[in-house]
């Protein structure tokens, strides 16, 4: 039935592109959304006739620009994906909700590599649906369109959303964990067969670890693959009861994945690796979890980040916390037995600003809450059926060529990076754990331009000698080496957080300030856009995540200079991902702390002491009402050694111990992090 289904719909759309019968105004869209599903259908035939896997180089890089190529940002300004060119096409009434179509139906591409017809089905049925509204009229109702846009998400959201639990835990879920381990990673051509868009990043990527030697890809993947099992070891928990891991990543690396799934099956851990979302129904804006490719334009998927605004209410939220907990109770045994994702980054794109568009959909203030309603409710779910308090996770990062041409040179230092001398810096991060131990409060002021003048009040320890309030991070869930962490007494925090640009989760930000008043953001600006009202939005929107405030969940010390010099010395300074940049200086992370679902468990460092700072006063409201105590994100903000001026350690009898002076450590025996400040 799904084939018949499939036969019957592409050819009632290929019609499409032949027919007069609807208003001229919008006969050119739906003729292009007819010849876009005529391409998947000669897409769809040439994979299952076997056919796409024997074309050469050549042929797979014409194929895959033509699939994406509509979208790309030279072609994008006179595309139906790009809200303001479909309203200023087709008018105010019409023109996003048809780009909201047009881009829904963009889903169709990799569903066809994954031979989804179902989903194929669902996409096209829908297209037909309502091209049939403009048959009957000339000029339909908006509100009917919109309507038949909410029934599609509504009604579907047991087939997308409960596939996307499925994929989550079930192992069987296999697609690019098979092509990774059967296809010949020296021919790279296999990039082609995932149905992600393939740049020059992914391709200099594969081509350059086909290059390096093979004890060098068994490093690189042994470091990631340690990291996770000590991540595990660290917080005292079992893995010997878990048969999943999830790997996250971008191609182009899967020689290090190929052999990190070995590594991982030597732990009893079989790969579940599934794709970034690509439905409105399962993606959370633009954030990608999940394997992916290059992403064709940055803009286009900020563009459509709120797409569910068109259709969220809350018999809709309702409807897919039931899909997810119907989902989850099915494959109860399945997610207990999950261990956690596993990452692998990539970064040194150029930074990316975006444009602010008044044609995009944007959620009004009753759907955020809806929307921070769902998040909370589906981080219980998860939490429910993948415990917080068992599962562990790690994450790696590496350059891509885009970063400039001293890739190989940069990749290589990174490697290095990634790799250093936990125990050393396991010593001297003790040093500072001590003085630190010692304070009331810690006072960080900013230099050159940083206006940052803050005091980050610590946790009264009850047992100085058993207890400590700063975790030694030393390379297990969180790679490379380098910082040491606190979750903060929120009560007595106070002052100005600057930094004069940052790039958090692919946006930057240009002298991001945000003040916290007990602990809490009271206010935040930035100077990204010309008006104020954009720059705050801009920061509520991807830091606050839509949140009138956030707690400061997390405050601690990076540590790792050579990385730093790395980022002077290649002038990548803002291309370095959060995971590399905040062992680069002091951090701050808005939102939950670091041990958000696993508060209980007892954490401890390699000296014996317990990491007793784990709650705050807000994840402490767990206890009460667990949908006040977490808001599902965690955003670190580095402030670079040059901007700062000093971090003092304050004792409840006003002495002050001074950890940084301009950039340097000084404590005894923490002089050796200096060593490659010395080389800049």
């Amino acid at each position: 039935m799904i084939e018949e289904r499939y036969e019957l719909v592409t050819e009632r759309i290929k019609e499409i592109e032949k027919e007069q019968g609807i208003s001229e105004e919008f006969r050119g869209y739906f003729q292009r959304m007819s010849e876009f599903v005529s391409m998947i259908d000669e897409l769809n035939t040439c994979i299952a006739d076997g056919e796409y896997q024997k074309l050469p180089l050549s042929e797979l890089e014409a194929w895959n620009r033509r699939l994406y190529e509509d979208i790309l940002p030279e072609n994008y300004e006179e595309s139906y994906a790009n809200p303001a060119y479909a309203v200023k096409k087709l008018g105010n009434k019409y023109g996003q909700l048809l780009s909201f179509l047009y881009t829904e139906l963009r889903g169709a591409i990799v569903y066809t590599f994954e031979k989804k017809t179902e989903y194929l089905d669902i996409l096209f049925e829908l297209l037909v649906q309502i091209y049939h509204q403009f048959e009957e009229e000339q000029c339909p109702e908006p509100s009917n369109i919109k309507e038949t846009i909410y029934w599609y998400a509504s009604d579907y959201c047991d087939v997308f959303a409960a596939d996307r639990i499925r994929e989550q835990v079930d192992e069987k879920e296999s697609f690019a964990a098979d092509l990774i381990e059967n296809a010949d990673l020296s021919d790279i051509r296999y990039l082609y067969y995932f149905g992600e868009y393939i740049s020059e990043n992914e391709r200099k990527t594969a081509a350059h670890l086909k290059s390096l030697p093979e004890e060098v890809i068994r490093k690189m993947a042994d470091v990631y693959t340690e990291g996770y099992r000590m991540g595990f070891v660290n917080t005292g928990k079992d893995l010997s009861g878990k048969s999943t891991v999830n790997i996250r990543y971008v191609l182009g690396f899967e020689r290090v994945v190929k052999k990190a799934i070995e590594n991982f099956r030597k732990m009893g851990l079989e790969p579940v690796i599934y794709r970034c979302s690509v439905s409105v129904i399962t993606k959370r804006q633009q954030i990608r979890t999940g394997f992916y490719g290059a992403v064709p334009n940055k803009q286009y998927e900020y563009d459509h980040k709120d797409d569910q605004g068109l259709f969220l209410d809350k018999q809709y939220v309702e409807r897919k916390l039931e899909v997810m907990k119907t989902a989850f109770e099915q494959y109860k045994e399945k997610a207990a037995c999950h261990a956690g994702p596993a990452w692998i980054e990539m970064f040194g794109e150029k930074p990316f600003t975006p444009v602010q568009k008044e044609e995009s959909v944007k959620l009004s203030e009753k759907q955020a809450e809806l929307s921070r309603l769902y998040d909370s409710r589906a981080g219980q779910l998860t939490n429910t059926y993948i415990p917080g308090d068992e599962r562990s996770f790690t994450i790696i990062a590496y350059p891509v060529p885009e970063i400039g041409g001293c890739y190989e040179e940069i990749f290589d230092e990174i490697i290095k990076i990634n790799t250093l001398d936990a125990k050393l810096y396991e010593k001297v991060q003790q040093i500072l754990i001590d003085a630190l131990d010692k304070g009331k409060y810690v006072h960080i002021l900013g230099a050159n331009g940083n206006r940052t003048d803050l005091k980050v009040q610590l946790l009264k320890l009850k047992d100085p000698l058993k207890e400590t309030n700063f975790e030694n991070c030393v390379a297990d869930v969180n790679i490379p080496v380098g910082e040491v962490f606190t979750s903060p007494a929120l009560e007595g925090t106070n002052g100005i957080l600057h930094v004069s640009r940052v790039y958090l989760n692919e946006l930057q930000y240009k002298d991001l300030e945000i003040t916290f008043s007990n602990g809490m953001i009271e206010d935040y600006s930035c100077s990204n856009f010309e008006r104020e009202f954009e720059n705050k939005a801009y920061v509520y929107d991807n830091i606050l995540h839509r949140h009138a405030t956030l707690p400061l969940g997390e405050f601690a010390i990076g540590t790792n200079t050579t990385a730093y010099v790395t980022s002077k010395k290649y002038k990548i300074e803002e291309k370095m991902p959060i995971l590399i940049a905040e062992k680069m200086g002091p951090h701050f992370a808005v939102g939950d702390t670091c041990y958000s679902w696993s508060e209980e468990n007892k954490v401890y460092n390699s000296n014996g002491k317990e990491i007793v700072a784990k709650d705050n006063s807000v994840s402490l409201l767990r206890k009460e009402d667990v949908s006040k105590a977490y808001f599902h994100c965690h955003t670190d903000i580095t402030i670079p050694y040059e901007e700062l001026k000093s971090i003092t350690v304050v004792t409840e009898t006003g002495e002050e111990i001074v950890i940084l002076a301009d950039g340097r450590f000084v404590l005894d025996g923490t002089e050796i992090l200096n060593e490659p400040l010395k080389n800049m």
